[in-house]
Formats: C-alpha cells, sequence, structure tokens
C-alpha cells in the first residue's frame, strides 16, 4: 500500500520472525538448529524485513501514526533464537563459494553488505539481545545496532582470519564502533572475546545476567526522545564521519542543522511540552 500502514502485509519468512508491539518491532533469527548461521535465504529474509520496518518507522514517514491511527515504528530488536545468537555465515555456503564464479562470489558479498548496511543505517533505534556466540557476520550483526546487551557467557569473534578471509564486508561497521587498534587487533587473532572484554573495547554496551526483558529500561528511555531526533542523529553521525569540509563550514552546517530541527514540528512540540509541563506527544503510556 502506498501509505506504508503498519496493517500491511508483513514479509513472508521462514527463518525469522517478525513480531510488532505497538511502536516496538522484534525480530528474531529463527534458525537455531544450525545456531542462525547466515545463509542466502535467512540474509535475504532479514533484509527484507529491515526493508518493511524502515518503510513503516516514523523516522522514514515523519508522523507518529499511519493512516489507521497505529503506531509507526521507533525501536527495533533484534535476536536469535536457541542456544547462540548467530554462528556466522553457514558452512554450506561458505562451501559453496569456492565452486562459485567471481561474479556470483561478488553477489553474495553484495547481499552481505546490503544486510549489514540495512541494520546500521535503520532509522529506528536498534537494540541486540546476544547470547552464546556472535562470530563472523554475527559480530558484524552487533557492530551495526545502536545499544547491544549480552548475557555473561556469550563470546563474540571476527573469526574469518581462521578460515584464512578477512572480515572486509563487516569492516567498516566494526572499525567504526571499537576504532582503528582494535578492530586490526581482533581480525587479525580471530580469536573469541568474553562479555566483559567487549564492553571494555566499546563493542557491546551492556552485560546482563539474563536476557529476559533486559532490554525494557533501554526501549522506555527511546519512548522518551523525540523519534525524529533519534533519526536524525544517525544522519548527524553520518555526516560528521564523512565530512570534508573546514571547521569553520561544519560549524556553520551544525548551526543551520539546529536552527531547521528547532523550528520543526517535533521541535516545537518537544519545547511547548517542557515550558507547559506536560508530557509530549510522542511519550507512549
Amino acid at each position: 500500500m502506498s501509505n506504508y500502514a503498519i496493517g500491511d502485509l508483513m514479509p513472508e519468512t521462514s527463518l525469522c520472525s517478525l513480531n510488532v508491539e505497538g511502536s516496538v518491532a522484534n525480530l528474531t533469527l529463527t534458525r537455531e538448529d544450525v545456531y542462525n548461521a547466515l545463509n542466502i535465504e535467512l540474509i535475504s529474509e532479514i533484509i527484507s524485513v529491515l526493508d518493511w520496518t524502515r518503510e513503516r518507522s516514523v523516522g522514514e514517514r515523519g508522523t507518529l501514526e499511519d493512516s489507521t491511527g497505529a503506531s509507526y515504528l521507533r525501536v527495533l530488536v533484534l535476536a536469535g533464537a536457541g542456544k547462540h545468537f548467530c554462528a556466522g555465515a553457514d558452512i554450506n555456503m561458505m562451501r559453496d563459494a569456492g565452486a562459485k564464479s567471481a561474479e556470483e562470489n561478488r553477489q553474495d558479498s553484495e547481499r552481505l553488505n546490503r544486510l549489514f548496511n540495512s541494520l546500521w543505517s535503520h532509522p529506528c533505534f536498534t537494540i541486540g539481545k546476544i547470547q552464546g556466540v556472535a562470530l563472523g557476520g554475527g559480530a558484524g550483526l552487533i557492530a551495526c545496532l545502536d545499544h547491544v546487551i549480552v548475557e555473561h557467557g556469550a563470546r563474540i569473534a571476527l573469526s574469518e582470519g581462521k578460515l584464512g578471509i578477512l572480515p572486509a564486508v563487516i569492516g567498516p561497521y566494526v572499525y567504526r564502533k571499537v576504532g582503528s587498534a582494535q578492530f586490526r587487533r581482533l581480525a587479525m587473532m580471530a580469536g573469541r572475546i568474553g562479555a566483559e572484554e567487549a564492553l571494555r573495547i566499546g563493542l557491546v554496551n551492556q552485560v546482563s545476567e539474563s536476557l529476559e526483558g533486559a532490554e525494557s529500561s533501554v526501549i522506555t528511555e527511546v519512548l522518551t526522545t523525540g523519534p525524529m531526533a533519534v533519526a536524525e542523529a544517525k544522519k548527524l553521525t553520518l555526516t560528521f564521519d564523512r565530512w570534508t569540509g573546514s571547521d569553520e563550514e561544519l560549524r556553520t552546517w551544525t548551526l543551520d542543522k539546529t536552527s531547521a530541527m528547532r523550528g520543526s514540528e517535533e521541535g516545537q512540540e518537544g519545547l511547548s511540552s517542557f515550558l507547559e509541563k506536560r508530557p509530549p506527544n510522542w511519550k507512549e503510556e
């Protein structure tokens, strides 16, 4: 439908599931028999879900509700069913790569790149719930999320080097997350790190005894923030990452951006609600 209603038919999936509760979308990998390893079908399904939720986010639509009054999306929670979050690339897919042409392998890499970039640039605030292992592409998913919660026993690795290959497709996202020195160390060692070390280097944000409901306080906090401000903060960060102009030009740009946000509908609502001592219209009950 052209109005991108929340009630529109969701993408058909068999290896992951999407559950929408108000303004929160829950995406769960359900290939637990192989530790949610990423094969072509699962990658394609995740991309379709990310596209569907992006189109129905407040950040993309610029309004809180669709034409039926249903809430557009503001938070996306990614989890993996079973013992492990994601064991990385499916071994059969990796084995088949040896028999594929350079062009076919390039297409596979492009599909992976779209997966990670779609998650990294998603307009919603994204939260990850990580248990067991997150290897290779699983670590890449972690690097693309805004807030990552891991169980104490979780293990994470840029494990590609153990197979004689590189974490190149996930590299830009991990690099942005942990910086040059830590990315280089993790990529060369290719070994597993624990939850506490992942927290120390900034790869994850929270360590929890249990993942059950661990995201609730984060969601509550995010839902008190202007939803367009959340989406625009991602664009702001990207602008800073890519800025090639002078410092003076950057200061001018930030002044223009601040003025635009203050004059926006959301900015005016935020100011009015503060002065009138009432909740803003985006704060859910």
